[in-house]
């Protein structure tokens, strides 16, 4: 085996173990795990294959192979960063309802306290 095909496996196999122990410790959704558990396997079979690197690097008119594993992974990236956008967007509103609804709450616990005292 040669130096680059053992840390692209070294480094795959950290990323593995890392969403793995994420999981495990509630860290981590399935749900998100799965995405970076995909990106893991695209990148270790791309490793194990340069011949398949190569062939789509061709299909896709890339001329240095190696590049398209950088574009793939600035993609994923992209995608990742866009859809965790569209996460924070959602939970953003759905906070700002809950601290509304809060709000009314606390507010009719104090009438509730002012007529409950005497005098």
């Amino acid at each position: 085996m040669d130096r680059l095909l053992l840390i692209s496996v070294g480094i795959n196999a950290v990323v593995l173990f890392s969403v793995v122990e994420l999981i495990r410790r509630n860290r981590l959704s399935e749900r998100y795990a799965l995405l970076w558990l995909l990106a893991t396997a695209v990148m270790l079979v791309f490793s194990f294959s340069r011949g398949l690197l190569h062939t789509v690097a061709g299909w896709v008119g890339v001329y240095y192979p190696p590049s398209l594993i950088f574009f793939l992974a600035f993609f994923f990236l992209v995608i990742i960063n866009i859809h965790f956008s569209t996460v924070i967007s959602r939970l953003s509103k759905q906070n700002k309802i809950l601290a509304r609804e809060v709000a009314l709450i606390r507010e009719k616990l104090d009438v509730r306290e002012d007529d409950s005292r005497p005098g």
